[in-house]
Formats: structure tokens, C-alpha cells, sequence
């Protein structure tokens, strides 16, 4: 299972009422960074989606909530619980890092 995209109009739904944590992972397509770590999501969304939920957000296509989540470089995620950030985790990591990074929710 690979993590879903979210967007401006399903984001209340997708992350502020969620049930349990919710990373999003602000990207977009020509950040080569962004399409490093997109993958290894992918692999923990698969390995602990029963404690975590990971979504995708295009900073190009959501400029809105870029600006409010003052998103300034990307890659850029954010763990939100009951609808607040909890957790902001910047720049591309390999597995091990983030793993770490993300231990309170799926350790």
C-alpha cells in the first residue's frame, strides 16, 4: 500500500479529523529529494499503517495550505494528531532516520 494523495478540498477530512496520526508529506513533482523520499513512505505507510497514515500533498497544486503549514523548503512532513502538528520533520532522510524521527507513533 503506498500513501494516497490529500489536497485542499478532502484535507479536513483526510488529516485535522483523522483518527490516530496523520504524516503528510509536503512535495511536488520536480524536487528530487521529494522523490527520494517518497518511497521509503511508502514502505513505512505498508509496514505501520495500523498506528500511522501517511499522505502526500503537492505544494504546487495546494498553495494554500503550503502557506499555512509555512512550508519554505521541501521536503517537508508533518505529523498532525487531533488536528494539530505534533511533529515537523524537514529534508530527505533514509528509512533508519525517519523511522527514528517517527518512533512516538510507530515505535
Amino acid at each position: 500500500m503506498t500513501a494516497k494523495a490529500t489536497s485542499e478540498s478532502s484535507w479536513q477530512q483526510d488529516v485535522i479529523d483523522a483518527d490516530g496520526p496523520v504524516l503528510v508529506d509536503f512535495w511536488a513533482a520536480w524536487c528530487g529529494p521529494c522523490r527520494m523520499v517518497g518511497p521509503i513512505l511508502d514502505e513505512i505507510q505498508s509496514e505501520n499503517g495500523d498506528k500511522l497514515t501517511v499522505l502526500k500533498l503537492n505544494v504546487d497544486e495546494n498553495p494554500n495550505l503550503a502557506m499555512e503549514y509555512q512550508i519554505t523548503s521541501i521536503p517537508a512532513m508533518k505529523v498532525f494528531n487531533r488536528g494539530q502538528v505534533e511533529k515537523t520533520i524537514i529534508g530527505a532522510k533514509p528509512k533508519f532516520a525517519l523511522e527514528q524521527d517517527l518512533a512516538a507513533y510507530i515505535g
